[in-house]
């Protein structure tokens, strides 16, 4: 058995007589045991560490942990760096290229500009116009309208973009120092008829002229009171048939005319009468402006 006590261990040793001796002595000493009492000394488990070892030593795995924290934040200031730099980059391309478009715009309208110099040499735009003044063997009439007037022989004439009655287009024309259109040969008609084709949009897309019965049924005349020569006849068909309504909602019938129809009819047939508050576009015209016209003067629009 054995017991710790401080510094002393403790052990039992037992000792046996030799058999041979213990027949000559008593049976009764021959099991007698003896006990001897060693001491032994302890052996210091846990020594003191000096007094230097026992400061505390950093811990690899803290170590660790800050490097990573310092590799995140780097990571992260690189990161922002490389989005600022891309945001900085994408704004000077888009600058860049918004620079190289407003510089080929300018060179094309630099270039339509010279173009249109280049062309265009107005006469003075004294009333009536005349051209500087050169030999008369150089010098011959040109006639010159308003802008947004179609120039044929020596009359303008309008095409307008929005509708009124026929009433109120005769007013809108005379305004513009014209009158509704009033057609007096197969050239003026076949010219206003070829330009309606590219003027109408659709079918009932048409275009009043100055002409009407109004005053006395079937008596058809001109806004200047002159009554129409029906040879040669421009009517469409049947026209003019005086319909007054599905219902005779328009007892007065149809007073006025209204000319085009994209697509359906000829050139020489494309008069229709019509109720004259319907809205219609119109056709003014008015006498072309004289001059005279040389090498330095080839314009016939007069630029205002």
């Amino acid at each position: 058995m054995k017991e710790d006590n401080g510094d002393v261990l403790y052990s039992d040793v037992k000792f046996t007589k030799n058999k041979k001796k213990a027949k000559e002595t008593d049976v009764s000493k021959v099991d007698t045991t003896t006990y001897a009492e060693v001491n032994f000394r302890k052996p210091q488990q846990n020594p003191e560490p000096p007094a230097d070892s026992q400061r505390v030593k950093p811990s690899p795995g803290s170590k660790v942990r800050v490097e990573r924290a310092v590799l995140v934040i780097v990571g992260f200031l690189l990161i922002a760096a490389g989005v600022a730099l891309g945001v900085i980059t994408f704004e000077y391309m888009k600058t860049k290229e918004t620079l190289r478009s407003e510089k080929v715009k300018w060179e094309a309208d630099k270039a339509n500009l010279t173009d249109t110099l280049s062309k265009v040499k107005s006469c003075p735009t004294a009333s009536p116009p005349v051209c500087p003044t050169i030999p008369k063997e150089n010098q011959e009439t040109c006639f010159r309208c308003d802008r947004g007037w179609k120039l044929n022989k020596r009359k303008c004439y309008y095409f307008s973009k929005d509708r009124l009655s026929w009433n109120e287009s005769k007013v809108m024309c005379m305004n513009q120092s014209g009158n509704l259109v009033k057609i007096t040969s197969k050239d003026e008609q076949t010219f206003l008829a070829n330009k309606l084709k590219t003027e109408m949009k659709e079918n009932e897309d048409k275009f009043w002229i100055g002409l009407t019965d109004a005053a006395k049924e079937g008596e058809w005349r001109w806004v200047d009171g002159s009554k129409l020569n029906e040879d040669p006849r421009y009517w469409s068909g049947n026209e003019p048939d005086n319909w007054k309504g599905e219902n005779n909602e328009h007892p007065e019938g149809e007073n006025c005319v209204r000319m085009g129809e994209k697509g359906q009819t000829t050139i020489l047939e494309s008069w229709f009468d019509q109720f004259c508050k319907t809205p219609h576009k119109r056709i003014c015209e008015k006498a072309a402006e004289s001059g005279k016209r040389s090498s330095v003067c080839v314009s016939e629009t007069r630029v205002k």
